[in-house]
């Protein structure tokens, strides 16, 4: 209850201050600006506040804060803000149209309410900044505790803990052994039997928690229902926390089948038919934009490639594609013409390597055919690397969840190349690492983090990567 009552005050002392600070915006932008002025249109100032406290109060019911949440991400609250400004600004603008004729509104709308939603935006910051000293020092919090020794219990701790705002203070974790590696913070405090006893003298136990992290085995569905209806009657928010069998074990989602409610080990945005239409017109339009843009450049480094090494410009080779299927890959040629070039991987000191060549690598440019690739529909800009098809032959092998890279498009570019994973890959966990990667990119793809990767990508072109050769 106070946790509740805590997060009625924060919504509505929000709603107050951006009411003062959209009537102070008001007052400000009607002396500066008198021939947008609204309040002589509306015969005063008090009634132009007035309307717009309403505005905002009903704008607010549609698109409330949400900056008192525990897990929320940036985007989220600039999105809301967005339409929370907008929604505002439509209701002021078309009151104040019905009870007066005049004064230039459309004008008005547009530049008062983009002005209103960077202003929200700073005292949103500066709000959450607040919220997360206070829960940092106790206050506003929510008390848990987990059950079960699983590895995932201990993801989901560090998850809870890695940003202050969240404001949970945990209290340990139930279990019959210890979780590897957890830290200090995360004590055992019992028992399983311990907690049964708990469940059975909850009142009196002296142990009092909101929320309950349970992982336990499907196997022990009795007792699993058992702590459901002990969380229900105690007012608990009880949270089932699948279980993890190995490191590269993709997070379980939940979606809906008919009524049911069913599970998956990946979750993908590129599997929804507007994110793919989304992303494929992206990839044409810039790749169609790149190749005009560089055409001038092709013959140049045509001649260069001749000039320093006998054979064809173009280097292709088949590599493993969206689905597992193969396709063939295009490059600049950067290295003479060898047999081990479908097997061996470049090093840093590579004999096969000309040195216009290692320059096209540093710089990516030996990668520029690669957007025809695009263009046909065979690769996107950004997404997993295609491998060469030994080493997908090779590491499928070693590595169990190597092929789910392969439920996206391969890329350009791509978010393990961008984090530390370009290059050769010497040792085994190398690989494994460009694949935890790969997965993470299929699972929280988005056209935010595709742009992202593109511009840290062309940086490189000037600040070339020390792990590229």
């Amino acid at each position: 209850m106070q946790d509740i009552r805590g997060n009625a005050i924060i919504k509505w002392v929000t709603v107050i201050l951006d009411w003062v600070l959209a009537c102070c915006l008001l007052s400000v932008f009607d002396e500066i600006f008198p021939q947008y002025a609204t309040s002589s249109a509306m015969n005063g100032s008090k009634s132009e506040m007035v309307i717009l406290l309403m505005s905002i109060i009903i704008a607010t019911f549609m698109f409330p804060t949400v900056i008192h949440r525990r897990k929320m991400k940036v985007g989220t609250i600039v999105k809301r803000n967005a339409f929370l400004s907008l929604t505002t600004m439509i209701i002021f603008i078309s009151t104040c149209r019905v009870m007066s004729s005049s004064g230039n509104y459309i004008v008005f709308g547009v530049v008062y309410g983009f002005t209103l939603w960077l202003s929200i935006m700073t005292l949103r910051f500066f709000e959450r900044s607040l919220i997360r000293y206070f829960r940092s020092q106790g206050r506003n919090s929510r008390t848990l505790v987990f059950l079960g020794n699983d590895p995932a219990n201990l993801i989901v701790y560090n998850e809870l803990m890695a940003d202050p705002a969240t404001g949970y203070r945990v209290l340990g974790y139930f279990s019959d052994s210890v979780i590897e590696n957890a830290p200090a913070s995360l004590p055992k405090i019992g028992s399983r039997d311990d907690f049964r006893k708990l469940m059975a003298d909850y009142a009196n136990c002296g142990l009092v928690f909101e929320e309950l992290y349970c992982s336990l085995s499907h196997s022990e569905a009795e007792e699993l229902r058992q702590i459901m209806q002990f969380c229900d009657k105690n007012v608990i928010r009880f949270f089932y926390v699948p279980r993890i069998f190995s490191n590269l074990q993709l997070s379980l989602s939940p979606e809906k089948f008919g009524d049911t409610v069913i599970f998956t080990n990946h979750h993908e945005p590129l599997m929804l038919l507007g994110n793919r239409i989304m992303k494929r017109l992206f990839d044409i339009a810039f790749s169609a934009t790149v190749l005009v843009m560089l055409s001038p450049l092709f013959p140049i480094l045509a001649l260069i490639i001749k000039m320093q090494s006998k054979g064809p410009v173009f280097f292709k080779q088949l590599r493993t594609g969206l689905n597992g299927e193969s396709f063939m890959c295009y490059k600049f040629r950067s290295m003479h013409v060898n047999a081990d070039a479908d097997r061996v991987q470049a090093t840093k000191h590579d004999p096969r390597k000309f040195p216009f060549g290692e320059f096209m690598r540093k710089t990516n440019l030996d990668e520029l055919p690669q957007f025809l690739n695009v263009l046909k529909g065979d690769m996107s800009i950004v997404g997993p690397r295609p491998h060469m098809i030994f080493h997908t032959e090779k590491y499928s092998a070693l590595i169990g969840k190597y092929m789910v890279r392969h439920f996206s498009k391969p890329g350009i570019t791509g978010y393990a190349q961008v984090t530390g994973f370009r290059g050769e890959t010497e040792e085994l966990w190398q690989m494994e690492g460009r694949i935890q990667k790969d997965i993470w990119y299929i699972e929280n793809w988005s056209m935010w983090l595709d742009i992202k990767i593109i511009f840290k990508t062309a940086l490189t072109i000037i600040f070339p990567d020390k792990a590229a050769y």
